[in-house]
């Protein structure tokens, strides 16, 4: 007999028969003569019930049966006479595959968010990480969707790299040198390093798919970046997933118009595809997520520039924490302000110093801004950050003289801009921020399987 998902026995396409299903008691109780036991596969939300009669050979064994063991039941698919279920399995046999022991931690009660962390190898078992996983595999699955469907090509971008794309110096460093050697010589000679040279995790895939949209029009790069950032918030984690889509003749205004595309592809999908997990998280996690996504989904996003959005936080007479004036980036405070209180919905702010962002972004034409990028959504803040490059060689050699940058590790870099440069723009979203932003959560922590944060890198 053929396993069968309980996702699929709880769909409205069910039909009565014999089943085979394998997966993980929540919960068993006796009555007279049975035993009722709560089963889940991971495959949905939704628990099957399954009655075991005391006829069955091994019902004594099966009245041993604990929270967390793992089973496989074969028998009957039929109508449930019980409240909040259509359908129950009358079991013919019940397999004991693995028993779990009294200690086991995931008991029937809520746990804490800050517990779970701590056996973040069994949280996926709960209804709440079980659905957020789901999601998250549903959003990857979407992503590839959307490119495919536009006709993007998909680049797998270096993880380790000579290039510091941001500018931060927060990166962690890759090398194949005896750490005791680098000791007794006092420093760390990278010329007979595995590279021959000092590498990195990347923070960004941004200027290699620069390198490939200059080549094949439309890419993206999908995957995991690194920072070295020594920071516990709710925001931060040091690994953690970016996409990063760019384009090949394409203006600031149709970088913005690629990224609320996307973002209102993504959440639409969210919502016809994460109907029950997204509901869960509604109930349970955040009261407003329905009509945020909503909003999301039906409303024009806004746009106005960096001047005018420091000019708004200016006169909002609002107590922030961090002070307001030009010339300084906006802190979350500030972003969530423009974008849950003043417009009430995604916006994207464009046009900013150039003090404030990296070499890369093109040089508008007041020689003061620069045709950067973000787009701040209500209940997150920066969501996306992008720009439209700096496709002119002079004027990128100039910029990078101004912030002091060696040409040599960015020969490759260069060359591009010298042989067929183009107009082109592209951005950066933060995976982990969509996710908190789709379910509700609130800690990066709890949309990513086993986060990685300054002083622990367990599981």
């Amino acid at each position: 007999m053929k396993r069968i998902k309980i996702n699929r026995l709880t769909g409205y396409d069910t039909s009565p028969g014999k089943v085979l299903i394998k997966g993980w008691v929540r919960t068993r109780r006796d009555a007279k003569g049975f035993s009722f036991m709560e089963i889940n596969d991971g495959s949905c939300l939704n628990n099957i019930q399954v009655v075991a009669g005391s006829e069955l050979a091994n019902y004594t064994d099966i009245q041993g049966i604990t929270t967390g063991s793992a089973v496989a039941v074969a028998g009957d698919l039929v109508a449930s006479p019980g409240k909040g279920q259509k359908w129950e399995i009358q079991a013919d046999t019940v397999e004991i595959i693995s028993l779990a022991p009294e200690t086991y931690p995931l008991q029937k009660k809520r746990h804490s968010d800050e517990f779970l962390r701590t056996i973040a190898h069994l949280r996926p078992r709960t209804n709440k990480y079980g659905a957020a996983f789901r999601i998250r595999s549903e959003m990857v699955h979407a992503v590839h969707r959307f490119y495919r469907e536009k006709g993007f090509f998909y680049l797998t971008s270096p993880v380790i790299t000579g290039s510091d794309c941001e500018g931060a110096g927060e990166m962690f460093r890759v090398t194949s040198l005896d750490p005791d050697a680098v000791l007794k010589q006092g420093k760390m000679d990278f010329s007979q390093d595995f590279f021959g040279q000092e590498s990195n995790l990347t923070v960004s895939g941004q200027l290699s798919a620069e390198m490939f949209a200059l080549a094949l029009g439309d890419v993206y790069t999908f995957g995991p970046t690194f920072r070295a950032e020594n920071s516990n918030t709710s925001r931060h984690v040091a690994e953690f997933w970016m996409l990063e889509p760019e384009m090949a003749f394409c203006d600031l205004s149709g970088n913005m118009d690629h990224g609320e595309e996307l973002v209102k592809y993504l959440v639409n999908h969210a919502l016809t595809a994460c109907t029950d997990d997204l509901d869960l998280f509604t109930k349970f996690v955040d009261k407003n997520l329905a009509g945020r996504l909503k909003t999301l989904s039906e409303k024009t996003f806004e746009r106005m520039s960096y001047t005018e959005a420091i000019g708004i936080l200016e006169k909002s007479h609002k107590k922030f924490t961090y002070e307001v004036s030009y010339g300084t980036d906006l802190q979350s405070e500030h972003e969530r302000f423009l974008a849950e209180e003043y417009v009430k919905k995604p916006v994207f702010l464009f046009d900013y110093p150039k003090e404030i962002k990296p070499f890369y972004m093109r040089i508008n034409d007041d020689d003061k801004t620069v045709a950067a990028v973000d787009l701040l959504v209500p209940g997150i803040g920066e969501l996306i950050g992008g720009s439209q490059r700096e496709e002119r060689l002079d004027v990128l050699e100039s910029r990078m003289a101004q912030m002091k940058m060696p040409k040599e590790p960015y020969w490759w870099y260069l060359d591009s801009r010298r042989y067929g440069s183009v107009p082109h723009s592209g951005f950066g979203l933060g995976f982990e921020r969509f996710l908190m932003m789709v379910t509700g959560i609130s800690n990066i922590r709890d949309v990513i399987p086993f986060p990685r944060t300054p002083g622990s890198i367990d599981f």
